[in-house]
């Protein structure tokens, strides 16, 4: 099976998703990484062509030390709007992999940034089979199922602080030190987010974060949380790739 995560920022991915996504790639699956943004405002230091360079490298190292295939950032920061040019250059990215899982930003987040890759992600793999939906670049429409799955939102909240409930959870106890190494290579953004954000430990925010699921899930250590999107317009049938093959790690909310 081919996977697609899509995350916002570079690191995005490595917080909220690369826990699975080490169980995704043990079961064989192959693996695609893309952040939409590049991560041009994520520093106090340097400017902006140099942080764009020494994050893209670090999102490289971090897909390579995953296992999967990189693809390039699109935008900056904070222009991640949902748009027409963002969502034809997304669905093209789509029609391309012809991924039989997505996995995606939660629709909630503190960041609009997140919410909004989230949408565009939504929106493009919904026009990924639509002849007269032009992609850009031109790319053929694929009829090809797809199941959507959302992580959960980084603080594990709203913007409101109103918790959110995933329909599942996956153990990740066996991946964390391999989810803390993945972003780890994310060298540039331990000193930017302690001065912004006030976190005292980049890595060991992370594994506070997956505790903190794996308390919610009141089964395992370590887990990462997601809820599956509707089916309608994706697959023809309510099907669920994901929790099939990592069923002996998963354990259902409520």
């Amino acid at each position: 099976m081919k996977i697609f995560a899509l995350g916002c920022h570079p690191d995005d991915i490595e917080f909220m998703m690369a826990g699975t996504l080490f169980l995704l790639k043990e079961a064989g699956c192959d693996l695609h990484y893309m952040n939409l943004a590049n991560g041009s405002c994520g520093t106090t230091i340097h400017r902006p062509e140099d942080i764009v360079r020494i994050r893209g490298q670090e999102a490289q190292n971090a897909a390579s030390f995953l296992g999967a295939a990189f693809h390039e950032s699109l935008v900056n920061d904070l222009e991640v709007f949902y748009t027409q040019e963002l969502i034809r250059q997304v669905t093209a990215i789509i029609r391309q992999i012809k991924p039989d899982i997505m996995l995606l930003p939660s629709p909630e987040d503190y960041m609009e940034d997140h919410s909004n890759t989230s949408r565009i992600g939504v929106t493009a793999a919904f026009c990924r089979g639509m002849p007269n939906y032009l992609s850009s670049p031109p790319v053929e429409a694929i009829q090809h199922n797809v199941t959507l799955y959302h992580a959960m939102p980084y603080g594990l909240t709203d913007g409101l602080r109103r918790p959110i409930i995933p329909d599942f959870y996956v153990d990740i106890s066996s991946t964390i030190d391999r989810k803390t190494q993945m972003l780890a290579c994310h060298e540039s953004q331990k000193t930017w987010l302690d001065e912004s954000q006030g976190l005292n430990a980049y890595l060991i925010t992370m594994r506070e974060m997956s505790e903190e699921v794996g308390k919610m899930s009141e089964k395992f250590q370590y887990a990462e949380g997601w809820r599956r999107h509707s089916y309608l317009g994706y697959s023809a049938e309510d099907i669920d790739p994901l929790g099939e093959m990592l069923k002996k790690y998963c354990h259902s909310s409520g």
